[in-house]
């Protein structure tokens, strides 16, 4: 991999990870960050602030945007939340239009999001938008990526499932569990589209080298499951009872209106990522997880 790739959101879960695995397979990354001299020293990554110009840059990715989860939806956070991913977007892609010379690939971040709630029905990359708040930040967020398409970039727009390692979500979901007391969140009937974090690294790299992947692709493992399946594949893979159910309007009275995301259903197939010959090393939850907390 003879790539010079510039990782914009580069310091988080997902964003240490991928570096890492760039430069595994010899490439060279340069992580855009607001506090270069902050970051530890890595061999073959590079910390820089944004670059006006991305001349010299075979690929960007873009993983920025300020989490969901950890505050209650104020007016003011649902802003940020929408502002940090939209108007971010739209800075980089301003940026790929003022380069001399442009990368040839824009991998985006999206997120499945985009579908609201959808209950139990499946939902290839061709689904349709949902109507929440969340889909619509979404939707925003994609067509300002979709903008780089009109200068020439090739345009993969990610859309992100429920990423299990060691950190993420994954982390807040374990405390309970590790005491025998977690289990699924009201009835659990809501599907849950997860994906490993080396297979969502994977994906990245997979869209990176192969030029006939463009376009939305579902950032998900193929295994999606019931909230009630997922609460019970954990309880195995820590040996440990997984049946008190967490009641919805607790979730609502502790998180507020995000606690939504929480029980929205969205049974998402990778559709795109298969007939592009991506091979999941991680395709169904309890191989992800045994692999994780192993």
């Amino acid at each position: 991999m003879n790539q010079r790739i510039l990782i914009v959101g580069g310091t988080g879960f997902v964003g240490t990870r991928l570096r890492q695995m760039i430069v595994d397979r010899g490439g060279k990354v340069v992580v855009a960050t607001r506090n270069p001299s902050a970051q530890p020293v890595m061999a073959g990554v590079e910390y820089a602030a944004m670059p006006a110009d991305l001349s010299g840059f075979d690929a960007v990715v873009n993983l920025a945007g300020e989490p969901v989860f950890g505050r209650r939806w104020s007016d003011a956070v649902k802003a940020e939340i929408r502002r940090s991913r939209v108007e971010g977007t739209r800075k980089l892609v301003d940026a790929l239009k003022a380069s001399a010379q442009r990368p040839k690939v824009l991998v985006n971040a999206s997120a499945i999001g985009i579908y609201g709630d959808q209950g139990e029905r499946l939902l290839p990359e061709s689904a349709k938008s949902g109507v929440d708040y969340l889909a619509e930040v979404c939707t925003a967020w994609e067509r300002e990526a979709d903008r780089a398409g009109e200068l020439g970039v090739r345009v993969v727009k990610l859309r992100i499932g429920v990423v299990l390692g060691a950190g993420g979500a994954l982390k807040q979901m374990l405390p309970p569990f590790k005491f025998g007391l977690g289990g699924p969140i009201g009835s659990g009937a809501h599907w849950m589209s997860w994906i490993h974090i080396d297979d969502l690294c994977g994906m990245v790299l997979h869209a990176l080298r192969d030029e006939t992947v463009s376009g939305a692709v579902n950032g998900v493992a193929p295994g999606a499951c019931t909230n009630k399946d997922f609460s019970k594949a954990l309880g195995r893979a820590l040996s440990r009872p997984a049946f008190f159910p967490v009641p919805p309007f607790m979730l609502k009275l502790m998180f507020g209106e995000v606690a939504t995301v929480l029980t929205s259903s969205q049974r998402c197939v990778p559709e795109r990522a298969l007939k592009s010959g991506y091979a999941f090393k991680y395709a169904d939850v309890d191989g992800a997880l045994r692999a994780i907390l192993s």
